[in-house]
């Protein structure tokens, strides 16, 4: 057993340097991506009307940088609105009165939670609820009314005019 040890040392090492390499990339990885949440984190909940295209992970913003994640979502079975629990980093010192809107990079970005501060002196802390909230937007069923909405004439559309009063076509002037 020693002897095979001992041929295959270098494989050993190289292999176990590969092993420990591998390790630190994912945790490189994951620390660079916002994966998880980080030590001290403030944890809150926003109570929205309308959470669509949010999940746990959703980056939460403040003019575009962001500043926490999303860590669960849940249904209040009373009002039958979403509670979205939010680890936000400890360095965002955000107010207490912050507003919440869910919003997103464009027609086909990704879905966001945007905080608009506000201006009280006392930071949210700990198990504070921000209930100013704004749900998401159904694009989809906005961009389907533009596309179905019925045509009007315009106010000095002749085509209006002519069959209800009967005028039929107007004589050219000469």
């Amino acid at each position: 057993m020693k002897a095979l040890f001992r041929e295959n040392i270098g494989e050993a090492i190289v292999g176990l340097l590969v092993v420990i390499l591998a390790v630190w990339f994912v945790i490189f990885a994951w620390d660079r991506t916002g994966g998880g949440e980080k030590s001290g984190s403030i944890h809150i909940r926003a109570i929205f009307p309308n959470a669509s295209g949010v999940t746990a992970g959703t980056d939460v913003r403040v003019a575009g940088l962001k500043i926490g994640s999303v860590t669960g979502l849940s249904l209040d079975p009373q009002t039958y609105q979403v509670k979205v629990d939010i680890a936000l980093d400890p360095t965002a010192k955000l107010p207490s009165d912050t507003s919440a809107s869910i919003t997103s990079e464009g027609l086909l970005g990704s879905t966001f939670i945007a905080m608009n501060p506000g201006g009280s002196p006392t930071p949210l802390k700990n198990g504070d609820t921000i209930t100013d909230t704004q749900g998401s937007m159904d694009l989809m069923a906005l961009i389907g009314q533009f596309i179905n909405k019925p045509s009007t004439p315009a106010a000095g559309d002749a085509s209006s005019t002519s069959g209800a009063a009967g005028g039929g076509a107007a004589a050219p002037k000469p």
